[in-house]
């Protein structure tokens, strides 16, 4: 088996984003192969584990994976901050004399977007709404890369590693099967307060969970990174809440047009059209505008938004919620049909280096101060009873099962193969009886010892 089939067969997906498949990125050639190691959010411990943790392991496949890319510029891409995980990729690297570099970026965020990363490290801008392949790179998270290292032994993606942070007694790194209940991880972690809401991701741009039916409902998945306890009445909980009529009725009258949203912008610096001031500038009479020309220049630049809520967890001085409208803005440019036209080569503006949002700044403004521990983390292999495995984990169409209610499955068994098109395998972590296959998973129930 070639290296992307081996890859394609094992489910392989991006471990620190939204799940895109990586045989897909495998399937081209490179000048730069850039790992991200550079764990875009605040309280976030996963890739900082695995680099401690499997270093020879990460420098061994980078090499590969670079060699089958053909790309002369392998590196992976951390926070100088990170002395321990750079030492030991460091050693690593000395060790088995394998040609990756190591870069240390400054503590910013979102210095994990791969699309800054790109700019950061190479100075190549990625088009918008385009790809970093547009300009000669491919980026992979660090799990992914000790993915595909499973994948070329001929070991699936069936299992995960995450942190849970945040309202514990102690930060927790979990390696669980795919489809672990998030309340089977969240009652061995030790929770410090009462009523609580869990965000799935980290604080900026993770998945809020708020009551307990949808904490109860809520399983790990291929890019299920970290778990962020929170108190009910922590302000991140209590902003959530706001509902989208509220986001624009406060925008139409209350934004100053202070411009910090757009010139605070990650993307709008690396050279995007990206202008959230004039989105929620014009939101007053968005249902006024007929003219779908008029309509793109009044709220077209929120299709290169990527959502990574600086313009509203930290520049806005009044509160409000430019990401939220540019979403809005977003949903309305599909329903008119409209696709703005895309600049295929942008250019960093100058002040891309100095308009960095320090993430000990961020996590001051979120109210998360009191979480950060500078503690290594314990950690705790877990076996659980049951699991509930979605069939989609990954961007593309959903997975097709291949097991029926009753079939006995081991552990790494095949479980769902890949939709023709765009789509991956998903495997199971942990062997027993399948008790139920819906249209969304599969749930699968261990045997009795």
């Amino acid at each position: 088996m070639d290296f992307v089939e081996a890859v394609k067969a094992a489910g392989v997906v991006g471990a620190g984003g939204a799940g895109f498949p990586t045989h897909v990125k495998l399937s081209a050639k490179a000048e730069w192969f850039l790992v991200n190691a550079a764990e875009c959010e605040p309280l976030i411990e996963t890739d900082k584990y695995l680099c401690r943790t499997y270093p020879e392991r990460i420098v061994e496949t980078v090499a590969k994976i670079a060699g089958h890319l053909e790309a002369s510029h392998a590196v992976i891409v951390l926070k100088a901050k990170y002395h321990r995980e750079m030492e030991a990729l460091q050693e690593a690297i000395d060790k088995v004399k394998a040609p990756v570099e190591l870069f240390g970026m400054r503590t910013f965020y979102p210095a994990g977007d791969e699309q800054t990363l790109v700019q950061q490290v190479t100075g190549r801008v990625v088009p918008e709404r385009g790809l970093p392949l547009d300009v000669g790179c491919v980026v992979d998270n660090v799990g992914t890369v000790l993915a595909i290292a499973d994948a070329l032994e001929g070991r699936p993606v069936s299992e995960k590693f995450l942190s849970v942070t945040g309202a514990v007694a102690h930060t927790q790194m979990f390696h669980v099967p795919l489809g672990t209940p998030v309340t089977e991880i969240l009652k061995k972690a030790k929770i410090t307060v009462g009523d609580y809401a869990v965000i799935v991701g980290g604080p900026m741009m993770g998945r809020m969970l708020k009551d307990k039916e949808a904490i109860a409902q809520a399983v790990v998945t291929k890019t299920t990174g970290n778990l962020l306890v929170l108190p009910a009445d922590h302000y991140l909980v209590k902003r959530s809440e706001l509902t989208e009529q509220q986001m624009i009725h406060r925008a139409a009258t209350a934004c100053i047009q202070c411009r910090m949203c757009t010139d605070m912008c990650p993307r709008y610096m690396i050279g995007h059209e990206v202008r959230p001031n004039m989105v929620m500038r014009n939101l007053w009479r968005e249902k006024t505008i007929t003219s779908n020309e008029e309509f793109e220049k009044a709220f077209g630049s929120a299709a290169n938004c990527c959502s990574c809520g600086v313009c509203e967890m930290f520049a806005c001085p009044m509160g409000l919620s430019p990401r939220k409208m540019n979403d809005y803005a977003k949903r309305l440019l599909r329903e008119r049909g409209i696709n703005p036209e895309r600049n295929m080569h942008p250019t960093a503006r100058e002040a891309v280096d100095y308009r960095k949002i320090p993430t000990e700044r961020l996590i001051a403004r979120l109210d998360l101060t009191r979480y950060v521990t500078h503690d290594l983390p314990e950690f705790t292999q877990m076996q659980v009873k049951e699991c509930v495995i979605p069939l989609s984990q990954h961007i593309g169409k959903p997975a097709v099962p291949v097991v029926k209610q009753g079939d006995h499955v081991e552990q790494g068994a095949l479980v769902a193969a890949a939709a023709e098109g765009l789509s991956v395998n998903i495997h199971t972590g942990m062997g027993g009886t399948v008790t139920e296959v819906t249209n969304q998973g599969i749930r699968i129930c261990g045997e009795e010892e």
